[in-house]
């Protein structure tokens, strides 16, 4: 299955449907799964020992049961929205597989943003590659002025189908 993560939302949320739309197409297995909707805390070392909170085995058991991931996230502010931040940061703290959740999973980064989300990208680029990610080459840049290539996205998700088997 392949998991597709909206890290926002509204124009991301709308970005990784069209995503999954497109992936039913093609028959690649698809769940869309909007951060936003899980009620995981901001990850602080004062909350560590709190914990992530229940809906944080949602994230966990999916990510497990993943065979490759599509991120749609929004830049903020030159970085990455921080529900995003601090779903990775309770997955490495928390999951005694994380390293093996990470490592050869390929990954296909995509955005919706206001101001083009070059920096995003290239943020998740290097993050999820020194997670042992394999990160696609090629990405998708959305904004309100140019629409997310209906191509573009067929060619990750062949892509993408290849690396996962």
């Amino acid at each position: 299955m392949l998991l597709i993560i909206a890290a926002s939302h509204q124009k991301n949320l709308v970005l990784a449907k069209k995503v999954s739309a497109a992936a039913g197409e093609l028959g690649l297995p698809a769940k869309v799964l909007d951060l936003t909707e899980l009620s995981i805390p901001v990850y602080s070392s004062r909350n560590h020992e709190d914990g992530p909170g229940e809906d944080f085995e949602v994230l966990h058991r999916l990510m497990d049961e993943s065979k490759g991931l599509w991120i749609c996230a929004a830049e903020y502010n030159g970085g990455v929205p921080p529900v995003l931040g601090s779903a990775i940061a309770w997955l490495s703290t928390q999951c005694d597989d994380f390293r093996e959740m990470f490592t050869g999973l390929p990954v296909a980064l995509s955005t919706h943003s206001g101001g083009g989300g070059q920096k995003v990208l290239t943020t998740m680029r290097t993050q999820f590659a020194h997670l042992g990610s394999i990160v696609l080459g090629r990405e998708l840049a959305s904004s309100d002025w140019k629409e997310a290539n209906p191509d573009s996205i067929n060619a990750m998700l062949s892509t993408l189908q290849q690396l996962m088997g």
